[in-house]
């Protein structure tokens, strides 16, 4: 399944997403894969002095069972698209990212 799938990959066990994100939503949610290259994230937080960014990371966080400290941002502070590393991720909220389904 992944791999028609670039928006994420393994490596060893950490995982990096590609995401579009989309803030000021009513509500935070993972919406789905958007083409093959990001997957399509809604938050609520405003995309303004960086607090979009830090409640994207939250977010995450909590959805894939893991400290704050172990999500990181590593591209596109100012854009909207977005490139995430997560450290052992506990759980999956995206069942495409399941280290279980993997090859």
């Amino acid at each position: 399944m992944s791999s028609n799938q670039k928006w994420f990959h393994w490596q060893d066990e950490t995982l990096f997403l590609q995401l579009l994100v989309q803030p000021k939503s009513c509500r935070d949610e993972f919406v789905g894969p958007h083409g093959d290259s990001s997957y399509k994230i809604k938050i609520t937080a405003p995309p303004n002095e960086g607090k979009a960014n830090q409640h994207l990371c939250r977010f995450l966080a909590k959805a894939f069972g893991v400290c704050g400290t172990d999500v990181k941002l590593i591209r596109g502070k100012s854009s909207r698209i977005k490139y995430i590393c997560i450290k052992k991720p506990q759980k999956s909220p995206i069942p495409a990212v399941n280290p279980l389904q993997q090859e």
